[in-house]
């Protein structure tokens, strides 16, 4: 029973400790302690959202079809980048470097350049996710090859399997969990990505909207964006989630209860 009001309670305290937040937050703003011009209220910010709803959907299409395709690109390349590092030792000590580098670079100093380059259009935009994306996905599945069990392998090699039947049946389903906690990663990268570059140029999108609404200091509906943003992401990794669930349903990790529990009947049949 007691482990079971512990289980309750550690999952609704996120719950209680955001609706503290957010009633701290309507007080503080209600009370005139902090201008509403420097940080509206939830409630206004609810009611900005329900007032442009049907603006913020048109926009967040146009954003969620760029992190898509870029996302798929981004996912595409790494898969490629990470394969081709983990067969070839040159190419590992030749890319890797590179992938560092492309990291250190912010994106926000990088959008411009892909707008003076590539245009207005869903071209840089989609550039840039890959950008931000690929990183992951690429470190996370060279990891996972190179985690693959060795005595699984030299099996494999006695048996005079070929290196990409090796490939094929022992690091590719091994790399599977470090695929999907990178894309987990990448998910929520896609969305900033498409973002940061509809901020310097474009004609839809979140980031065009968010633009708008600071320009007329309607900061509002400017949190009411930023919470939908963060929404999103949060329903796409859980997304990602559910899927690796889906696909590796061998891959589930034993509860911690669990193991408490088996030490206990084990020590108990001990005595």
């Amino acid at each position: 029973m007691t482990r079971k009001l512990q289980n309750i309670i550690n999952k609704i305290s996120p719950a209680f400790a955001i609706a503290a937040i957010l009633l701290l937050w309507q007080l503080l703003s209600a009370g005139g302690i902090i201008p509403k011009f420097m940080l509206p209220s939830p409630s206004e910010v609810v009611e900005a959202f329900i007032g442009d709803f049907t603006l913020l959907m048109a926009h967040a299409r146009t954003t969620l079809a760029e992190a898509f395709l870029g996302l798929t690109c981004g996912i595409l390349l790494g898969f490629f980048v990470a394969v081709l590092m983990d067969r070839f030792l040159i190419a590992y000590k030749a890319i890797y470097p590179v992938l560092i580098i492309t990291q250190t670079v912010p994106t926000v100093a990088i959008a411009p350049l892909l707008v003076l380059w590539l245009g207005y259009g869903i071209l840089p935009k989609i550039t840039l996710i890959i950008i931000t994306s690929f990183f992951p996905i690429t470190i996370g599945l060279l990891d996972g090859f190179r985690a693959a069990d060795k005595d699984a392998l030299n099996l494999l090699r006695a048996m005079g399997a070929s290196k990409f039947q090796s490939f094929l049946h022992i690091k590719l389903p091994g790399a599977i969990p470090h695929f999907f906690s990178s894309l987990r990663i990448s998910v929520s990268y896609s969305i900033i990505g498409a973002v940061v570059a509809e901020w310097l140029g474009g004609f839809s999108g979140l980031g065009v909207y968010m633009t708008r609404v600071r320009k007329s200091y309607s900061y509002d509906k400017m949190f009411a964006v930023i919470f939908f943003i963060s929404f999103i992401s949060l329903l796409l990794m859980f997304g990602v989630t559910m899927l690796q669930k889906a696909v590796t349903p061998w891959d589930r990790e034993e509860k911690p209860d669990n193991i408490l529990r088996g030490n206990l009947k084990y020590n108990k049949r001990k005595r």
